[in-house]
């Protein structure tokens, strides 16, 4: 790459980089709804056709900021992991859960983006599959590393539930048994449930300290779903 190709890569990226900066601001103050490439372009001092040389679509800059936000999720549950290294598989997946809470609470209009109300008209492509799936590999992980060490608590599966959980497994991770999958897939989204009913205030007048009912919650939901 010459100079002067790498000075208009930069320029392109910091352009782009301001645009999403200038989305999200609108996100947080009025919603993914009335999410405009031309208000965008107004508070960015730019002219409409400027701004779709980067993002020809609301669409595709809807599409930028879910990614962004699985990706900046992903990697705070996945730095949450690491951190807590050769922990019991409990420990590990509490600390990944609290991870997620906190980067919930600190970005809480693209939390919204990407697991509040869908955004009308709007359907996220397959793009998007490999920033979203992040969070919940780090939370198969834990639950493969408990299976092939200590040991899972195999909760008991409906025969009619056996076929969805053996689809379960076979798609999410074919190492793990079809129990495994059923659990680890409900845990998932009872996780999201905790967060989701903290950010958009149904806790409000009914728990104080949400902290730690949070880690009792996301406790529970470890041993709920086989962890020892």
């Amino acid at each position: 790459m010459t100079t002067a190709q790498g000075a208009r890569a930069r320029a392109r990226n910091e352009v782009t980089a301001a645009i999403k900066e200038e989305a999200r601001r609108q996100l947080a103050a009025d919603g993914a709804a009335k999410l405009s490439l031309r208000a965008v372009a107004r508070e960015l001092g730019m002219v409409s056709s400027a701004l779709y040389r980067y993002f020809p679509s609301r669409d595709e800059l809807l599409t930028a900021l879910i990614i962004d936000a699985y990706d900046a999720l992903g990697a705070a549950a996945e730095k949450a992991r690491e951190v807590a290294g050769d922990a019991p598989p409990v420990a590990c997946f509490t600390a990944v859960c609290e991870a997620v809470r906190a980067w919930a609470l600190a970005h809480p209009h693209e939390y919204a983006l990407i697991y509040g109300s869908p955004v009308p008209g709007y359907a996220a492509p397959e793009t998007t599959i490999p920033a979203a799936a992040r969070t919940g590999m780090v939370l198969i992980g834990i639950f493969r590393d408990a299976q092939q060490g200590p040991g899972l608590a195999e909760l008991p599966l409906p025969d009619e539930l056996r076929p969805e959980a053996e689809r379960l497994a076979a798609d999410l991770a074919p190492d793990l048994t079809p129990e495994v999958a059923a659990a680890l897939v409900a845990a998932w989204a009872q996780l999201f449930g905790l967060v989701s009913f903290e950010l958009f205030g149904q806790f409000n007048n009914v728990i104080g300290d949400r902290e730690r009912f949070f880690r009792y919650a996301a406790t529970g939901l470890a041993h709920g779903a086989g962890l020892g």
